[in-house]
Order: structure tokens, then sequence, then C-alpha cells
């Protein structure tokens, strides 16, 4: 502690627990950046998880659905996730289970897949979310 004094730094115990215990004499405030600037580093190599939304219709077209199974699958290969999204419009809201079975078959065309949130009705969106297995 007389060292530390002298220095006019700080003195940190590393690990108490062993015999004898070791301690370093340091400038506290540069061992608290250097340990921010480790974690920034670690968090650099983390990526996030996106959400892609994908649209669909009820009545839509073979290609058209192709094309999407195709876009949904490349989302998934990237790492994100995906939202699948069918709006009702006028007399659809009468064919509920219809929309339900098409994103249903969506899902199974995209492959094998985790399925955050099941195909749920909220209003006139029937709404579902996947994500790749790993």
């Amino acid at each position: 502690m007389a060292q530390a004094r002298e220095r006019e730094q700080d003195l940190i115990l590393i690990a108490p627990n062993a015999k004898p215990a070791v301690a370093k004499i340091i400038d506290f405030k540069k061992f608290l950046y250097q340990e921010e600037k480790k974690l920034k580093e670690a968090k650099k190599g983390i990526k996030k998880s996106i959400v892609k939304d994908i649209k669909l219709s009820l009545f839509i077209a073979s290609g058209d659905l192709e094309r999407l199974e195709h876009k949904g699958k490349e989302f998934l290969e990237e790492g994100n996730q995906v939202r699948l999204n069918l709006t009702l419009k006028g007399r659809e809201m009468g064919k509920k289970y219809m929309a339900i079975e098409l994103v249903k078959k969506f899902i199974a065309s995209l492959g094998d897949v985790n399925i955050s949130k099941e195909p749920r009705v909220e209003g006139r969106v029937i709404r579902a979310v996947v994500s790749r297995k790993k």
C-alpha cells in the first residue's frame, strides 16, 4: 500500500482467494478504460439478427409465391429472421382458414426452420415469424 501511495496509483486485488493473495499497482481509470475497450472488441464479432418482412396475399400467383420463397430462403441463409404478413382485404376476411393454410404451406416450403411465432390472426393480418435452425 505504501508503494501505491508513493506512485500515486491504486492497489487492486487481482486474486483474493490465492495464497498469497495477488495484488497489482495500476491506475484504476486506465484499467477500466482497457476493460471497456476489450468488451467493445468482443461485441464487434457478434451479428445482430435483423427481421425481414415478406408480404403475401391470399390469391397470390404461383410465380410470385416461388419468388417470395426464394427471397425468404435467401434471408434465412443470411442469418435474418423472416416475418410473414398476409393481409386480408374485403371478403377475404371470411376465408381466414385458407390464409392460415397458405402461410403454413409457405413456411413448409422454406425448409427446415424454427417457427418463432406461429401463424396467428391479428385483425386483418395473419403474422408468423420464422428463423433458421442452428
